[in-house]
């Protein structure tokens, strides 16, 4: 196989007509090897427009959804970000290559330790990873800049707003099987705030997410 030709093709058959247009997003994902921190029973597939299995019920998300993601973040060098959900670690290698620094969290701790070997081997050194439950914020090193959850949440948990600084920006998959958004949410000042949808979807939810109330009748 090709990978050069295959990424390409990924490039310009998945990610661009999903309004992946910059140009530093894009050069990103021709220079980071997202076949290496696929898991190698699936490293054929690794370009192929599919969430792959992870293990442990997880799946990586697919790579027009990475690439979409990490535009809409609009990062910066001098970002702190947080990540919920390092999974495969490569969102994490695309958010370490553009912001300052990277805090990112997983409740799978095989997940945090494989991720941990790949992003070292490949030198991103401005990365924590810590095991744990991060579906209701992660106090410990907020503020941030930027945060972006990597599955859904029926309802998002207040906490991540209070965790961002002013113009700070969130992304998050919200809402309930079989129709979901992804949304944007930029945070102003302390309680006001500009949310847009970006695209519907379905994704697995965060362990231990909100739940959204129950309505008996």
């Amino acid at each position: 196989m090709d990978l050069e030709h295959v990424r390409f093709n990924m490039i310009e058959q998945q990610i661009r007509p999903w309004d992946v247009l910059d140009e530093t997003v894009l050069g990103l994902l021709k220079r980071l090897k997202r076949e290496e921190y696929v898991p190698e029973a699936y490293r054929n597939m690794a370009f192929m427009d599919i969430e792959i299995p992870l293990g442990h019920g997880e799946t990586m998300l697919s790579p027009k959804v990475e690439a979409r993601l990490v535009q809409e973040l609009k990062l910066k060098p001098t970002d702190k970000v947080l990540e919920v959900g390092t999974g495969s670690g490569y969102m994490t290698a695309l958010l370490a290559s553009l912001a300052k620094h990277v805090h990112s969290v997983d409740i799978v701790p095989e997940f945090v330790a494989a991720a941990e070997l790949k992003l070292t081997a490949h030198g991103l050194s401005n990365v924590s990873l810590e095991v744990g439950d991060a579906a209701r914020g992660w106090a410990a090193h907020a503020p941030y800049d930027a945060i972006v959850l990597t599955g859904s949440e029926a309802v998002l948990a207040d906490e991540f707003l209070k965790q961002l600084n002013p113009g700070g920006r969130l992304i998050a998959f919200v809402g309930v099987a079989p129709v979901m958004a992804a949304r944007r949410i930029q945070l102003i000042e302390p309680g006001v705030q500009v949310s847009q949808d970006l695209f519907e979807t379905n994704l697995r939810a965060l362990v231990n997410a909100p739940q959204a109330e129950q309505f008996v009748f």
